[in-house]
């Protein structure tokens, strides 16, 4: 997984809350096997109409928002079921990082372990970057991973936090900024497993 210091880019605001799962990225677009190509679906009932062109009104098919790499969405981001397909489509649009006052915990784990970042802020702070990006359209957002902190070229900073949990957001802050993976994290031990391997043999 690359490391992850910093996230620069548009912010696009989802309105939402309790954006679920099959929102995000639709059952029946789960049966592809790679985990690219998902960004295309992403959000489909929401982008797109039923005769297939797109929802104007939708705020992603905004082209003031396009190439934007930082969604700012509503509390329990992520709920419902626990697919991976969630963040690869996230991903694969083209999102680093969603900030949400709150996400659901399954979908903020898969997140950390495909190369998103779910970042945690007091509902009222979310409301306000939400207002900044609907009100001017192309604004961005600039996240430092090693600080914490979220700014714009306003002078704006805001702290975030990745985990109620402190250690569980320290432990979640050095994954991101030195790319580890779980796999990664056992890795880092492999000559104390082959130890115990031979002894165990």
């Amino acid at each position: 997984m690359d490391s992850l210091t910093t996230i620069s880019g548009i912010a696009a605001p989802l309105d939402r809350v309790n954006v679920d799962t099959d929102q995000i990225i639709p059952k029946q677009f789960l049966k592809r096997i790679e985990r690219t190509g998902f960004g295309q679906f992403l959000f489909f009932d929401w982008r797109l109409n039923e005769d297939g062109t797109p929802n104007s009104e939708f705020v992603l098919n905004d082209p003031c928002y396009k190439g934007a790499s930082i969604l700012v969405a509503g509390r329990n981001f992520g709920s419902g079921s626990s697919r991976e397909h969630a963040p690869w489509a996230l991903l694969d649009y083209g999102f680093r990082c969603v900030i949400a006052p709150s996400f659901a915990d399954i979908f903020q784990k898969n997140c950390f372990e495909n190369g998103i970042a779910p970042f945690i802020l007091e509902e009222e702070r979310v409301r306000f970057l939400m207002s900044r990006a609907k009100e001017d359209p192309g604004y961005r957002l600039t996240v430092d991973v090693e600080q914490c902190l979220i700014s714009d070229v306003q002078g704006l900073e805001i702290p975030f936090i990745m985990h109620l949990d402190h250690a569980t957001h320290e432990f979640r802050r050095h994954c991101l900024l030195n790319g580890l993976d779980e796999i990664d994290l056992v890795l880092q031990h492999e000559g104390e497993i082959e130890a115990f391997e031979n002894r165990a043999g």
